[in-house]
This record gives C-alpha cells, structure tokens and sequence, in this order.
C-alpha cells in the first residue's frame, strides 16, 4: 500500500521527560492503524503531534510527502475524535454533526445532504434533533464520529474510541467502526491500551515503549512472534524465561527444562503463551516440564492455572474448559508444548 503518512525521527519532550525518542512510523492510504501502549508510552503524544495539538522537538512528519509538522491542525486533512466525544451539549444532533462543514463555509444544501449521509452511514438517521443528554453512550459515540467523517478526512484519529463503553458495546461498536473504515476508505489511527481492542480492529498495530516503537506488524504476527522480552510480556503476558541456548536447544534452569525448537544460537530468552502449554498426563524429555499447582482462577472460556516448576520458575497456564476440570490447586503435574510454541527472544 501506499504511504500516507510517514514519521522521521519525531522527537519530543516535556520539560525533562522524554515523550518521543526520534520515532519513525509509516502509515498507508486507507490503513486501519492501532498505537498500542501503557501509561507513559508516547502513543497519546504521537496521536497529537499528528493532529497539530503538538508540535515536535524535532524530526519531521510527512502527509503525501510534504512535512506538516508546522501545519495548524484546521490546515490538515485529519480529524481527531476525542475519548470524551466533545459533543456541544447546548446543540442537537445535526448542529453538531453539521458544526465543521459550517466553519468551513460549506453552502447550506451540501451541509444538509452531509449530515444526512454521515448520520445515515453510523445508524442515526431520525436522531437530528436529540441533544447530547437524551443520548446514550454509544450513541454520542456516534454522534461524534458521523462529525468526524463529515470532514472526509484523508486520515481520522481516535483517541480511545471505545474507552467509555461498556463490554458489550465495546465489541459491538468495535466492528461497526471497523467496517465503517472499509466503507469510507480513509486511514484510521486509533490509540488504545486496550490490547484486545488493538489486536481485533487493526490492520497493523504498534507497540510504543518509551517513546520508540517496539514492534509493528500485522496482530497475529507480533502476538505470535514477539521481538522482545517487553513485547511477549505486554501483549498476552506470555511466559518468558531465561537460559542458555546450544545446539538448536535451550536449557532453563529456572523453569527446569529444556526447550526444542528454531532457536538461534544468540537466544536469550525464550516465550510461551499460555494458552500452548498443556497439562499432560505424563510427560519427559524437551518441551515438556514439572510442577505444582499454586492457583486456579476461572476466567470464563478457560482456567488460569499458575504452577510452580521444579527450577523455581511460576507458569501461567490457560487451560481451555473443553479440556475437563483444571488441576486442584497443590496437585503435581506434567507439562507439554510444541516446538512451533517457543519464540526465541535475542539478548
């Protein structure tokens, strides 16, 4: 695909803390992009300086090859939905939708179609006249992304899009708001922590620590190869354990195994989801270990069963409930994975 927007080397600060760190980050024309990242990542401040809220320290930042970094945020062809939807509580539903186009100086009968065919496109057409209060949730939601699309921005920015819903219409919207993307063809970027959110929604997503960028790729690809120790813990939690690699082999003495698999000769580390680890009823030899039961927490499709291996190490272990009851906790138990579950983390 064709990029749309590219960052170079952005750095940015806040007096002594370090928001940015020369961050380089590609985005594609008609991309759904996630910035996926903790408290204190950069992955607000990136969505920003991408809006003009803020401007970097320095680097650049390039929308079809020209550097907007200076660009006042009404001069971009990007708009931005706020977590807190930012609704003009005073104006019904079709005076904020029609808010942007107005400022614009579009004329009256194209504002008119406009928030016509928006409100229509996100499920609210005969809502025109509600204010914000008479609303739910989900529906300011909308109310706030029909007035974003309006614009027909190149790019949209969420900022936690999904952040004030509740479970179910968190997933709900989610897929509304994946398939309003295929719709329009615009790229959107969208800022969440919420990993699941991330991984489901997104055509690419990145992972920021500490002003840099982590990973990025494809969900599956870094959830199921993760590049770093942070990486494997951030996204899934997997296991990650420490050793020494030989020989195609990796021996743990804290985990009290050894793991077989691709594993090059530079390794560090080793990760395993635990959803790929199984309770065996016996089990030696490589990817196979042994241990106690400490804890047992049912999460709904599957059981968190936390055994403590021989070498010392704690495992964190989903066992599915098609599987039968889990362990009891203080139960002795055989471990078992595949070679394909172990990712090799380098140093």
């Amino acid at each position: 695909m064709k990029p749309l927007l590219r960052a170079e080397a952005l750095t940015k600060r806040f007096g002594g803390t370090l928001a940015l760190d020369a961050l380089d980050l590609e985005i594609a024309e008609g991309e759904f992009f996630a910035l996926l990242g903790g408290s204190g990542s950069g992955k607000s401040t990136l969505l920003r300086i991408i809006a003009g809220f803020e401007t970097p320290d320095s680097g650049r930042l390039l929308l079809d090859g020209h550097d907007i970094a200076a660009t006042p945020p009404w001069a971009r062809p990007v708009n931005m939905m706020f977590q807190s939807y930012a609704l003009f509580p005073h104006m019904n539903v079709a005076d904020n939708v029609a808010y942007g186009l107005r400022r614009a100086g579009v004329a009256r009968a194209d504002v008119t179609g406009r928030v016509a065919s928006a409100l229509a496109m996100v499920g609210l057409s005969g809502f025109e006249r509600r204010k914000p209060h008479q609303l739910s949730g989900g529906q300011r939601q909308r109310v706030a992304l029909a007035r974003s699309l309006v614009m027909r921005p190149r790019l949209l920015l969420l900022d936690e899009p999904l952040g004030a819903l509740d479970a179910g219409l968190r997933e709900r919207t989610g897929f509304e708001l994946r398939a309003l993307q295929r719709e329009t063809g615009a790229a959107f970027v969208m800022v969440t922590h919420d990993q699941e959110e991330a991984l489901a929604l997104a055509d690419r997503v990145a992972l920021l620590d500490g002003g840099r960028i982590a990973q990025v790729g494809a969900p599956r690809a870094i959830y199921e190869r993760p590049a770093s120790r942070f990486v494997a813990r951030f996204l899934g939690a997997a296991n990650v354990l420490e050793g020494r690699a030989m020989e195609g082999r990796f021996d743990s003495a804290e985990a009290g195994a050894t793991f077989a698999g691709d594993i090059p000769a530079h390794t560090a580390a080793i990760a395993l989801r635990p959803e790929r680890i199984r309770v065996a009823v016996a089990a030696e030899g490589a990817n196979t270990a042994r241990g106690v039961v400490e804890d047992v927490a049912f999460r709904g499709d599957d059981s968190l069963v936390l055994v403590r291996l021989t070498g010392g190490a704690t495992l964190r272990v989903a066992h599915a409930e098609e599987d039968g009851a889990p362990p009891m906790r203080g139960a002795d138990v055989y471990l078992a994975w595949d070679a394909e579950a172990v990712v090799a983390l380098p140093a």
